[in-house]
């Protein structure tokens, strides 16, 4: 009796913390990821390009994509703070939340805006917004790009969206690695395949320099140890 007792309590306490509430000024890391104060959230529903990521504007021209959608989800927000409903946790120990801001969803201004696109593989309910900034050529959509999904693992075969207006060369130019940093604020390297885990160097760290960063599947560039920390990764101890 007493064991059902305890796995009953068990499982209010969970689904309690699985519905429970975070309101805070966030710390916007990229355009999905926030730190709410020591909780970390990863906005539901949709996939926003990393701060990495580059993309290609109407004339074929490059430009930082990933930085660009967070800069803009930091403008839109400004100092208000966020309501976030939690809803379980992903992988990387990040809490799942759908957030407001002055009563707007988050998510939904995102994707409608072209910051980021459905995830349709976790819900469908951003798919008409999705659809309304492919239509007006927001954001992303203005050019050429790769959805996030794909950016992560992107190879000669991925697909790319937007315009294709954009020349082939240009859209070509998407798929190799990016082996510099996208911005000089972005240098923190990480490794996500170090021995089954996440490892980001600092800039004048041991293995900094030796970390190659021409391997897609496995290597990403981040532009706060926040970021860092917040996609899962650990600081390299030496």
């Amino acid at each position: 009796m007493r064991s059902t007792v305890s796995i009953i309590l068990c499982l209010l306490a969970f689904s309690s913390a699985l519905g429970s509430e975070v309101k805070a000024v966030p710390d916007i890391v990229d355009a999905d990821t926030i730190w709410a104060g020591t909780t970390k959230i990863r906005l539901s529903g949709i996939d926003a390009p990393e701060t990495d990521q580059i993309c290609l504007d109407a004339g074929g021209r490059t430009w930082d994509c990933g930085i660009e959608a967070r800069n803009k989800l930091r403008a839109y927000a400004g100092t208000h703070a966020w309501t976030c409903e939690l809803k379980g946790v992903d992988l990387y120990k990040r809490h799942l939340g759908d957030c407001k801001v002055a009563g707007e969803d988050v998510s939904r201004w995102l994707v409608r805006n072209g910051w980021a696109l459905a995830f349709r593989k976790y819900s469908m309910a951003y798919v008409a917004d999705e659809q309304f900034a492919q239509q007006h050529k927001l954001g992303l959509w203005s050019g050429a790009f790769i959805a996030p999904w794909d950016w992560r693992h992107r190879n000669p075969d991925t697909v790319i969206l937007g315009s294709s207006a954009v020349p082939l060369h240009a859209q070509r130019s998407l798929l190799p690695v990016v082996a510099q940093p996208p911005s000089p604020d972005c240098a923190i390297k990480g490794n996500l395949k170090a021995a089954n885990q996440c490892i980001y160097h600092l800039p004048g760290g041991k293995f900094y320099n030796r970390l190659s960063m021409d391997r897609i599947s496995d290597r990403r560039w981040f532009c706060s140890t926040a970021e860092a920390e917040a996609a899962g990764c650990r600081k390299s101890k030496i």
